[in-house]
């Protein structure tokens, strides 16, 4: 069973895209109601929104093939909160983003079943993203992960009024160093055409903060996207004039992210056996 794609890339830069996925397997499907069945809350059309910038950029690329509506991928496997107080949908969620219930009465998943999806569809994307960070950074001595993501502008559940176009989350500055995050908020405050927020509602995710070690090269960043800005959010259609000029500020932020990655291998000590392992 193919769960997810890797595109290797050459350049110290992976890009995330763990909520592009739309497919559920049919056994999950059928217990579910016709609306999660569409899987709605999908981050819609991340993939082609960056597969063309990372293969000009020489970046690696990995995404699902199922829904987070299966197992989130951004979410601990344990399943414990990733913002304690405020609601939220879990590893396996029965809610969505309207905070309606995904399955139809009595169907949910029990605890047997939420550990097979975690073994089956999550650990395998955590493994390969574990696997290719430990590449690059054996090749280059640093790198960026990137997380893309996207979510419609309005979302009542989740946050007030109409979500800032451009969300980068760096937990509070944890899982990147100082220098990246000022270089990206110096190439947000230099345009005018996008809003964006640095560390608001969307702080980053699960991956985001477990692979995010600047001590240890590991520079970590969550970018999510309102939808609004290279997509219809109600007819899901991709907006090709509406999306060129998304990607050109996305292109800006992930060469500012090689640019880091590369200067700073070049004045830290070599990648050896007494860097922390992951």
């Amino acid at each position: 069973m193919t769960t997810h794609t890797l595109h290797r890339g050459t350049a110290p830069l992976l890009i995330s895209l763990p909520h592009d996925g739309s497919h559920i397997p049919p056994d999950i499907a059928e217990r579910m109601t016709p609306r999660a069945q569409r899987s709605i809350d999908t981050d819609w059309h991340v993939g082609r929104l960056y597969e063309s910038l990372a293969h000009q950029l020489g970046a690696s690329v990995i995404k699902p093939v199922a829904s987070r509506y299966v197992v989130d991928l951004n979410r601990p496997a344990d399943g414990h909160a990733l913002y304690p107080g405020r609601k939220e949908t879990g590893l396996v969620s029965t809610i969505g983003f309207d905070g309606e219930p995904l399955y139809l009465e009595g169907a949910e998943p029990d605890e047997k079943e939420i550990q097979r999806r975690v073994n089956d569809f999550w650990q395998p994307y955590h493994q390969a993203l574990a696997q290719e960070v430990a590449r690059l950074r054996h090749e280059h001595g640093r790198l960026v992960l990137w997380e893309g993501h996207s979510i419609r502008s309005h979302v009542p559940m989740l946050f007030d009024g109409q979500l800032p176009d451009f969300n980068l989350g760096t937990a509070e500055g944890a899982s990147c160093g100082a220098a990246l995050q000022q270089r990206l908020e110096a190439c947000l405050k230099a345009q005018s055409r996008y809003s964006f927020v640095v560390n608001g509602r969307f702080k980053g995710g699960y991956i985001t903060r477990q692979f995010g070690r600047p001590q240890d090269g590991v520079e970590a960043v969550q970018l999510e996207l309102a939808q609004l800005n290279y997509m219809d959010e109600d007819s899901l259609a991709y907006d090709e004039e509406k999306a060129v000029q998304t990607q050109a500020l996305i292109l800006q932020l992930l060469q500012c992210c090689i640019v880091e990655a590369q200067e700073n291998a070049n004045q830290d000590p070599p990648f050896g056996k007494s860097m922390t392992p992951l």
